[in-house]
């Protein structure tokens, strides 16, 4: 048992360190990353997982997401370019394989149809000027 929480709570902390990387840089996404941190964090160890919930990066990245509110205009936008640039470069690299090609095209429309309209767009709440 010691074994499995201990692979769950590295598998978090890789996570959040790609996570955290993402939320700098541009074209690695923070989302998935931070998720499966949340998810390890959960699994391994409940101290680590609330304080996880309390942290900035989760704040901004997950929470409207784990509420069921959905996902920032911005997020759902980084996420699909993305996988855009990313399945454009498998696309090209399989210019010999067509049915491989197909099945990243099928893919790709399954995956920006999903996001556009199967994943709620929330409008994050600003703060009231005084």
């Amino acid at each position: 048992m010691k074994i499995k929480k201990g692979l769950y709570l590295t598998l978090g902390c890789i996570g959040l360190g790609l996570g955290a990387l993402g939320a700098i840089l541009p074209l690695l996404p923070a989302f998935p990353f931070l998720l499966l941190a949340a998810w390890s964090f959960a699994k391994s160890s409940p101290r680590l997982h609330a304080w996880f919930l309390r942290t900035k990066l989760y704040k901004n990245n997950l929470e409207s997401f784990v509420k069921g509110q959905g996902m920032t205009r911005k997020t759902k936008v980084r996420i699909m370019i993305l996988v855009t640039i990313l399945m454009t470069i498998g696309f090209v690299m399989m210019n010999q394989v067509p049915i491989g090609q197909i099945v990243l095209a099928g893919v790709w429309l399954f995956h920006i149809f999903y996001f556009s309209f199967g994943v709620k767009t929330h409008k994050p709440k600003t703060e009231p000027i005084e």
